[in-house]
C-alpha cells in the first residue's frame, strides 16, 4: 500500500527535471497522476514512464501554463479523468536567461510573473472545490533559492518566485478551515534548467555542487520526489504555509551564484 493510493495529482512541468521527478515519486506512492506539460514528446514519455513503471493512470494533458483556459482545461481533464483531484503540484518554468536588472525587458517580467505566479493561481482558484471535498487537498509550489537569496541576473525568476511564495501562504491561511494544505518547496536539483547553466558555467557548476554540504546537487526523483508525496500524504495534514529547502543544506550559508552575462 502506498501513502497515497486512491488519490490523483496533477504535475505541471512533469515532462523533464523536477516535475518528472515528482511525478514519479507521487506515482511510487500510488497517486494517478496528470502529466501537464507544453512538450508533447516529454509528457508522453513521462506518462509512459509512470505507467510502466508504477502501474498507477497517467494521462498527458499539453498545457501552456501561462494560457488560463488551457490550466483550467487542465485541472477539468483531471477530473474528469480521475473522478477527483487530491493534489496540485505547480513546478512549470522556461528559462528566460540571464541578464543585468537595469537591462531586463519588462515583457520578461511579465512573462515571468504569468508562469511563476499566475499560472498557479488560476490553477489553485479552479481546482480549490475539489481539494476542499475529501479533506485530503494539497497544494506544492515549487520556488527557489535563488528568490529567497536575490541571486543576480535573474530578477524576473526571482520576483515571481518569491510572490509565488506569498501567494502560498495567503492560500494556506485561507484554506486551513478547508484542510487543505498548502506549502512551498525550494529544490537544490539537477533539474533542466540547473542543466543549462551549468554546460554553460561548469566550473560554477562544480563549485556549487562542492560547496553544498552533502558535496552533490540533489536528484529530482530521490531527493526531491519523497519530500513532495510527503507533501501530498496524510502525513503532513498538520503543516501548511511552510517553505522547505530541500537542497542538502545549501541554503544555510548559501550557494555560489554569479553566472556570465553580457
Amino acid at each position: 500500500m502506498g501513502k497515497l493510493d486512491g488519490r490523483a495529482a496533477i504535475v505541471t512541468g512533469a515532462g523533464m527535471g523536477i516535475g518528472r521527478g515528482i511525478a514519479g515519486a507521487l506515482a511510487r506512492e500510488g497517486a494517478d497522476v496528470l502529466v501537464a506539460e507544453i512538450d508533447e514528446a516529454a509528457g508522453a514519455e513521462t506518462v509512459r514512464w509512470l505507467t510502466e513503471r508504477w502501474g498507477v493512470r497517467a494521462t498527458f494533458v499539453r498545457t501552456d501554463v501561462t494560457d488560463r483556459d488551457q490550466v483550467e482545461a487542465m485541472v477539468d481533464a483531471a477530473v474528469a479523468e480521475f473522478g477527483q483531484l487530491d493534489i496540485l503540484v505547480n513546478n512549470a518554468w522556461r528559462s528566460f536567461g540571464y541578464a543585468r536588472l537595469e537591462k531586463t525587458d519588462p515583457d520578461t517580467m511579465t512573462a515571468g510573473f504569468d508562469m511563476g505566479v499566475m499560472a498557479a493561481f488560476w490553477a489553485m482558484q479552479r481546482a480549490f472545490p475539489e481539494l476542499e471535498k475529501r479533506g485530503t487537498g494539497r497544494v506544492i509550489n515549487l520556488a527557489s533559492l535563488n528568490g529567497v537569496n536575490a541571486h543576480m541576473y535573474s530578477v524576473a525568476y526571482n520576483a515571481a518566485k518569491e510572490a509565488l511564495r506569498a501567494l502560498t501562504r495567503t492560500a494556506a491561511r485561507e484554506w486551513a478551515p478547508n484542510q487543505v494544505c498548502c506549502n512551498v518547496i525550494c529544490p537544490g536539483a539537477q533539474s533542466a534548467a540547473y542543466k543549462r547553466v551549468a554546460d554553460a558555467n561548469p566550473q560554477m557548476a562544480a563549485s556549487m555542487a562542492s560547496a553544498n554540504p552533502m558535496g552533490r546537487i540533489g536528484d529530482p526523483l530521490d531527493d526531491i520526489g519523497p519530500v513532495a508525496a510527503f507533501l501530498a500524504s496524510d502525513e503532513s495534514r498538520y503543516l501548511t504555509g511552510n517553505t522547505l529547502f530541500v537542497d542538502g543544506g545549501g541554503h544555510i550559508n548559501g550557494v555560489q551564484w554569479a553566472p556570465q552575462v553580457d
